[in-house]
């Protein structure tokens, strides 16, 4: 990015795991003249090692890519989150940034080593078109795809808005390949994916939010209205998990949705006390008296954590759910020559009871960095006086772990059966509605999926039971173990009909959440994964109960 004089400047952000936050942060570092000569001399030594081994030694050098290793070698000794950003990823800033992009609506990913169709975007030309959750891409405009070289096939799809774009994919159920031919048109990311009162009757309001990008204010804004007029929103449901983060602005408009003006939000600071800057919330809240809950988990970072700070600092709702992922850094971008540029840690970020939430100090133990603050953790307080933890996340109010799920379930998850079979079955019954759907006949079904696809589970007991009979082959010690090990060993065989029989329950779930999305989209997903949502439905239990919620939060005290 350029300025329209060519004077170079610096954009500053706080990044989450995927999505960055840009806002000003004033001030200077002061340095000692000492420091300008330690640059002056390493500058001259890495330049003239670099020219020295680029012309002498001894096979070609790609110069690119060997000052690349170099610069990667050198930002590895800080934390993960300071990073060159070469030509190549500069169309992911804009749309971080901006969120928009050009494109068909699609989101693909890397499936048994084929590139797939995870998700389409309503309205856009993939699903209009008639592109499917589960469609393979074999080519794009002609050019094969190779699975290893993901990026670039994901830079193929994309491109300007009106250019011309043709597919060629493999669908489950057909023997041949289709071809289709769609134009390419703005996509806007949505970021707020969904919304609406749950249960439909009540007056609690549910919002997904799913990053924090420039638009969510806006969106979220529009929704609360939206919902408003329909009836009156006495409690929310703010869902932010597995949301990675965003501008920080944005979380700041975020939290002014709930609490009054004037109130602060957060504070950043830098290398010195001059960098220091506090952000309030500017407007009159939207909703202003309806109770609250905070759901989170550890995919729940940056921007979200600001939001889930501020709520939590101001005793303003309840938070469930998982610890925080913990990411408390604020970011700066600084464009470089040749459409680079360097993302460098600049600041932390405090809520407001003081708390720096950083998990991990890249600081400690790193002779690369001259002076660091050791993260440790402290207590603090809530505006009711509430305690509450620095360093290493948000930690819930209640916290709330996910159901785990068998061994058995995971597999099929990881080997993709699921998907699969949701592709089948809605490729032959795409004439029934999904509320209409039977759960027995369709769990029938999908047991008889597996066995033509002669799938075999072998438990971590059944493979220790495999080794135990290789060991009393090998040593005749165990020699009088091997039969009884055999007969063990056919005990599991042929028991499909009994996993699928304990984890039904779990398996009519996941199916559930397939085939709304097939049948329904994302926003059917969602929706239909509510039901079953231990943190959610848990959580919704607790801001129901106004005894609890008014006592926990020590509301009128």
């Amino acid at each position: 990015m350029k300025s329209s004089k060519g004077k170079s400047f610096k954009k500053k952000i706080i990044w989450g795991l995927t999505g960055i936050s840009v806002f000003s942060l004033f001030g200077f570092v002061y340095v000692t003249k000492d420091i300008y000569f330690e640059i002056a001399k390493n500058i001259d030594i890495f330049t003239r090692v670099y020219k020295e081994i680029t012309f002498n030694y001894v096979d070609q050098i790609n110069p690119e890519k060997f000052l690349r290793s170099g610069i990667k070698g050198m930002l590895s000794t800080l934390d993960p989150y300071t990073n060159f950003i070469d030509e190549k990823k500069q169309d992911d800033i804009e749309l971080l940034t901006n969120g928009k992009y050009g494109g068909i609506g699609v989101s693909i990913g890397v499936k048994d080593n084929q590139i797939t169709i995870f998700e389409l975007m309503e309205g856009y030309a993939a699903q209009r078109q008639g592109l499917r959750v589960g469609d393979v891409i074999l080519e794009v405009n002609n050019k094969k795809v190779i699975p290893e070289k993901f990026d670039e096939i994901s830079s193929l799809v994309k491109g300007e808005p009106g250019t011309f774009l043709e597919l060629k994919v493999l669908r489950e159920t057909l023997k041949d390949t289709l071809k289709f031919n769609l134009i390419r048109e703005q996509i806007v990311i949505k970021n707020l994916v969904y919304y609406g009162f749950y249960p439909e009757e009540s007056n609690t309001a549910y919002f997904k939010l799913n990053t924090f990008g420039r638009s969510l204010g806006d969106e979220l804004k529009k929704a609360i209205l939206e919902l408003s007029q329909q009836k009156e929103i006495k409690s929310v449901v703010l869902d932010l998990r597995g949301n990675p983060g965003g501008l920080l602005d944005v979380a700041v408009d975020v939290v002014n949705k709930f609490i009054p003006k004037g109130e602060l939000v957060v504070t950043t600071k830098g290398r010195d006390a001059a960098s220091l800057k506090n952000y309030y919330s500017q407007q009159e809240p939207l909703l202003a008296k309806a109770d609250l809950l905070l759901i989170i988990n550890e995919g729940s970072a940056s921007a979200s954590e600001i939001v889930a700070g501020a709520i939590q600092d101001h005793d303003r709702g309840i938070i469930v759910g998982g610890k925080s992922f913990g990411k408390g850094l604020v970011q700066t971008i600084t464009p470089l020559s040749y459409n680079t540029s360097l993302k460098i840690t600049s600041a932390k970020y405090f809520t407001p009871s003081g708390r720096c939430i950083q998990k991990i100090d890249y600081g400690k133990k790193n002779d690369v960095i001259a002076g660091y603050d050791t993260l440790i953790e402290s207590t603090f307080a809530t505006d009711h006086k509430r305690r509450v933890f620095s360093s290493g996340g948000i930690t819930p109010d209640s916290i709330v772990q996910d159901e785990k799920i068998s061994g058995f379930v995971q597999d099929i998850l990881a080997k993709g059966l699921l998907f699969k079979f949701a592709n089948i079955y809605y490729d032959a019954n795409q004439k029934e509605t999904f509320v209409n759907l039977k759960e027995e006949k369709i769990l029938s079904e999908f047991h008889l999926f597996l066995q033509k696809e002669k799938y075999k589970y072998q438990s971590e007991i059944e493979k220790k039971v495999s080794e135990l009979v290789s060991l009393s082959e090998k040593d005749k010690t165990f020699a009088v173990l091997k039969n009884k090990m055999l007969e063990l060993q056919k005990e599991f065989k042929d028991n499909l009909s009994q996993l699928v029989e304990n984890d039904k329950q779990d398996i009519r779930d996941f199916l559930r959440e397939e085939l709304a999305s097939r049948y329904l989209g994302l926003n059917g997903r969602i929706k239909a994964s509510l039901d079953t949502d231990k943190q959610f439905q848990i959580g919704l239990r607790l801001l129901h109960d106004k005894i609890y919620y008014n006592k926990f939060l020590q509301k009128g005290s």
